[in-house]
């Protein structure tokens, strides 16, 4: 050994096996011997040597804390994603997946052994098993493969409700306006076509007295929301809303052997639609938020919630949605939920939700132009200080490697580790067709959501209304085609004396003003 060449350093305490490793390496696989539970990544990589004795962690008790995987294309985020839900589910942790290209259903049918998957097993030192993980398989509106996940639009909430329709800030307040009217009377918004006929109401004659001490409806907003209450429907969107409502609870349920369930939301058929399947998936958290109550700080979350294509959430967002979503993170933590954010650079995600997740994996970033520079220099900035080149092994590493800190045990981030993933022991690839469509039927909770129901709701209590004036001989609101009749039935449901009526004696479930969270979003539980 020359003098220059330093003698191999000797393990701390807790890392195992790393006997051997250069000072650095040792360095940073220390900070990884977590004493509690944890998942494991992968090995650590170092000085272009992979070195199967450190090993790369998360502790079990942190997820909660919230976290980001990024990369760009081809890099591997989907295989780190089952990767991760698999230990989850092992671990009694239920998941969350939303599979948009269609290549998560294999989660749920054991690996395929090859070469390729036996010698990265053999590199990082992984017992590799071929392992199916308990699964439910969900479809927005029942538009795909899946037990059919809608939302009523009283729960869905304006703010929402406004990201999807694609309404500017003056348009979303007035549709927050409408929706606190429709909550102040009691009217249940099932469907796209009983908020159609609140909003028609609210701009006829007999309606905008309502409004006036409380600022009132322009026609020209209520147009303009209307029409693009027209337009979402031909584009075929109305399944997306109505009853029998998704339950979000169902999200946090075991299999009988005591393992998380992985639940994977199919969104192939919806891809082309990002607005509303992100939106969506704010939707489920939002509810969650609402529902669950507070746990503080757990040994294990009660559910890991990964959010794909997370840049299509913040994409045109108005501030008050923003807003929300930063304090959703910041909050559902105390609640059990862990959030991971997947997109391909955390520039994609506002400052103040990135500072909200402490756990990262960033895979390969591609620097051929400008921007792309410009990205890569952005994301290095992100980490903590690091003993790689980070520019250079973030354009170097290969497809299924990582750059990695997380959270220890007491809180602090981790040493940032190159690291080469562990290989995923599910099937990496979609399910056959029939396979799936077998295990969508089969699923205790097809039955309960399968079949759509129109129940009576603000547009067929007011039709009641408009056939009782007809036979009074009292003429119709004023407005124009199918509007015409839609009014003077709302009229029936909200004047003053008959509503006062209605509400009786249908109780005070329906009679009593509806309570709003984060986002607008409301549920009663049935």
């Amino acid at each position: 050994m020359s003098d220059s060449e330093a003698p191999p350093a000797v393990a701390p305490e807790g890392v195992s096996g790393a006997r051997g490793l250069p000072q650095e390496a040792l360095e940073i696989a220390s900070g990884y011997a977590f004493a509690g539970p944890a998942l494991d990544l992968g090995v650590l990589l170092w000085d272009g040597r992979c070195l199967p004795d450190a090993r790369i962690r998360i502790p079990l008790p942190v997820l909660n804390r919230h976290g980001l995987v990024a990369g760009a294309t081809g890099t591997g985020k989907t295989k780190t994603l089952q990767l991760i839900a698999e230990q989850l589910s092992v671990q009694g942790v239920p998941v969350f997946l939303a599979d948009i290209k269609g290549d998560v259903s294999g989660i749920s049918a054991p690996g395929v052994s090859n070469d390729k998957v036996l010698a990265r097993a053999q590199e990082v030192h992984q017992e590799w098993t071929p392992t199916a993980c308990p699964a439910e398989f969900y479809a927005l509106g029942g538009m795909g493969k899946g037990i059919p996940v809608r939302a009523t639009v009283t729960s869905f909430g304006p703010v929402l409700l406004s990201k999807v329709l694609q309404l500017n800030q003056t348009q979303e307040q007035s549709l927050g306006l409408i929706f606190h009217y429709a909550d102040q009377k009691g009217l249940e918004l099932f469907d796209l076509k009983d908020l159609r006929a609140v909003v028609t109401f609210l701009t006829s004659d007999e309606g905008k007295a309502e409004l006036k001490g409380i600022g009132g409806l322009s026609p020209a907003t209520a147009g303009v929301i209307l029409r693009s209450l027209s337009a979402f429907e031909a584009q075929g969107m109305s399944p997306f809303f109505g009853e029998p409502e998704f339950d979000t609870s169902e999200l946090l349920r075991t299999a009988p052997d005591g393992r998380g369930t992985v639940s994977v939301l199919e969104l192939p058929e919806v891809q082309d639609k990002p607005q509303l399947f992100s939106t969506f998936l704010m939707w489920m958290l939002a509810d969650l938020f609402h529902d669950l109550p507070e746990v503080g700080d757990i040994d294990k979350p009660k559910l890991v919630f990964f959010f794909d294509e997370a840049h299509l959430l913040f994409t045109g967002a108005s501030k008050a949605f923003l807003e929300s979503i930063t304090q959703t993170v910041r909050l559902i933590r105390s609640k059990g939920v862990g959030v991971f954010f997947v997109t391909q650079t955390p520039k994609d995600v506002p400052a103040d939700v990135l500072a909200q997740l402490g756990n990262r994996v960033q895979h390969a970033l591609r620097a051929f132009t400008p921007d792309d520079q410009k990205a890569l220099k952005a994301t290095v900035k992100t980490f903590p200080h690091s003993a790689y080149d980070l520019e250079e092994v973030l354009t170097g590493i290969g497809t299924g490697e990582a750059v990695v800190t997380v959270l220890s045990e007491k809180g602090a981030p981790t040493p940032v580790a190159a690291t080469r993933l562990r290989a995923p022991q599910s099937l990496m690839g979609p399910v056959d067709p029939a396979a799936l469509d077998r295990a969508v039927q089969a699923s205790p909770l097809y039955g309960r959501y399968a079949q759509a129901v129109d129940r009576e709701s603000a547009y067929e209590r007011l039709a009641a209304r408009d056939a009782a004036a007809a036979q009074a001989g009292r003429a119709p609101a004023k407005g124009g085609g199918r509007a015409k009749e839609e009014p003077s039935v709302v009229e029936q449901v909200v004047g003053s004396g008959i509503f006062k009526s209605l509400a009786r004696s249908m109780g005070t479930q329906i009679g009593r003003e509806i309570t709003r969270s984060l986002f607008g979003t409301a549920r009663r539980r049935r």
